[in-house]
């Protein structure tokens, strides 16, 4: 990572790929992390006025003869009035892992359910599919995977005329996609893609919002990047129909847009993104310009509201951007953004004061954006400057390792860009920043350090002076002992010393 060359060290091209390498792999483990903790999410969904309904009444546990009384009064009673009710039972119980285990144990037990789903009685069928909500939310694989035969009629009801049925359909389907891969082999020959595709056109909104839940459980699952997401012909994979298209519409800024929504479909498209299948055609279908105006209005909103869901959708949204900035395609149609630099700049700033004071733990995310945008643009790396926010940037190294790291590798981008970019970074209270940082006790964030004080001392003169003169070689000692850093450590000293 460092050579010595005419008396003085410089870092070699390989040492700033190796960094940036370094910071793609961890990238992608955070991807990795989110992806994961994101397919172990279920929703319930609940009718709220049921629930006040049914406040005070405990979710009882039937034994298996109560069960099958109930499937028998729900098949074969007298009155609607009182299969309805025997329904209703089943669906409390059914809110009990011990009961749902014993359900699935009855034989003929799903069958009945699912021949109640497809009764031509509206309320018999609305409570027959709530039945199913409750098995399809599970945490046992068992339970899930009984309700495999109600899959296709799942699906067919998503061409109904009720937005509320529809909805409950979404998130049970949702449910039953993340839970198994029995289940997912067995509803893409059925037609999900399609399916979601024709619902994706729908005017309500909790249907839309259900719809980017079930299509992003979808988009998880390990298989989807060679057997859901690719971009064949075929309107049966998902870049190969209108989903992204209406994706992409869903997140144009305006008074249409919806938070809820926009947040689905924002991690719909972070984990298109995340999947590599064919992010050039992204890129075409315009999605770096409606994610850039996307930033702007984000930026914008958290300035006029306290609105605390914001940063929901600030998260996906950061992630877009990053990774496909990373795309080779991106620089190919930079101009797509139609975006000064200072604009987008001054937003994510904004975001970034906003996610300190919301949710720090999100800061990273903005964070690799920036990154991501200085690295190869000189361009941004003078908005950088010319807006002021060094500064700014400067007072995030308290927050955290993780956000050092990234603070110092997007000053290191700004310093590469040669003698004019680190004169301007020079004034200012750069330098002593960096002898707080070197007293970090993390070997990444001293070793990033190095690498900016390299930087300047190549082409700031004065600047090894200035470390000297504010005891920089004392700041360095406690690190000559360190096996990743003692290299380094002597390479500067020697450079600090000598030039």
């Amino acid at each position: 990572m460092w050579s010595r060359q005419r008396g003085r060290l410089k870092p070699l091209c390989c040492g700033v790929e190796e960094l940036r390498c370094r910071r793609r792999e961890r990238e992608a483990a955070l991807r990795k992390a989110r992806r994961e903790q994101q397919l172990v999410s279920k929703r319930l969904l609940r009718d709220e006025a049921l629930e006040e309904a049914e406040e005070g009444c405990v979710a009882m546990i039937f034994g298996e003869a109560e069960i099958q009384q109930f499937l028998r009064l729900a098949q074969r009673g007298t009155e609607e009035k009182e299969r309805e009710r025997a329904l209703v039972s089943l669906r409390r119980g059914l809110q009990r892992p011990e009961m749902q285990q014993t359900f699935i144990r009855l034989e003929g037990s799903i069958r009945t359910l699912v021949g109640l789903l497809t009764s031509n009685q509206a309320l018999l069928q609305l409570e027959a599919a709530r039945c199913l909500h409750e098995l399809s939310h599970s945490e046992q694989s068992a339970v899930v995977e009984a309700c495999l035969p109600a899959t296709s009629y799942l699906l067919t009801y998503l061409s109904g005329h009720s937005s509320d049925f529809i909805e409950l359909c979404l998130y049970t389907l949702g449910n039953l996609i993340v839970e198994s891969e029995a289940v997912r082999r067995q509803l893409l020959p059925q037609g999900i893609v399609p399916a979601l595709a024709a619902c994706i056109q729908s005017p309500h909104l909790t249907v839309l919002e259900a719809l980017g839940y079930a299509l992003s459980q979808l988009l998880q699952a390990k298989e989807a990047p060679e057997k859901i997401i690719p971009s064949a012909s075929t309107d049966s994979s998902v870049l190969g129909s209108t989903l992204p298209q209406h994706m992409l519409q869903l997140l144009q800024p305006g008074p249409k847009l919806n938070l809820g929504v926009a947040v689905e479909f924002a991690w719909c498209l972070h984990y298109i993104i995340c999947s590599q299948v064919n992010n050039a055609l992204l890129i075409t279908q315009g999605a770096l310009s409606t994610l850039g105006l996307l930033l702007l209005d984000l930026a914008g909103a958290v300035q006029r509201t306290e609105d605390a869901g914001l940063e929901l959708l600030a998260c996906p949204v950061l992630r877009c951007l990053s990774n496909l900035l990373t795309e080779a395609a991106a620089e190919a149609v930079g101009g797509q953004l139609q975006l000064r630099d200072e604009r987008v700049v001054a937003a994510l700033f904004i975001l970034l004061q906003f996610l300190l004071q919301k949710q720090p733990s999100l800061l990273p995310e903005g964070l690799w954006l920036l990154n991501n945008l200085t690295a190869n643009s000189p361009s941004f790396c003078t908005s950088l400057l010319s807006l002021d926010l060094i500064e700014p940037l400067l007072h995030l190294l308290s927050v955290s390792n993780v956000v050092s790291m990234l603070v110092l590798t997007v000053l290191c981008n700004v310093a590469e860009k040669g003698p004019a970019y680190c004169q301007r970074l020079w004034p200012g209270p750069l330098l002593s920043s960096l002898l707080d940082t070197l007293a970090f006790s993390d070997t990444e964030v001293v070793g990033q350090s190095l690498e900016l004080l390299q930087l300047l001392f190549l082409y700031q003169p004065g600047a090894a002076q200035a470390f000297l003169q504010q005891s920089g070689l004392q700041a360095l000692q406690r690190h000559e002992e360190v096996a990743q850093l003692q290299d380094r450590v002597h390479a500067l000293q020697q450079t600090a010393l000598h030039g």
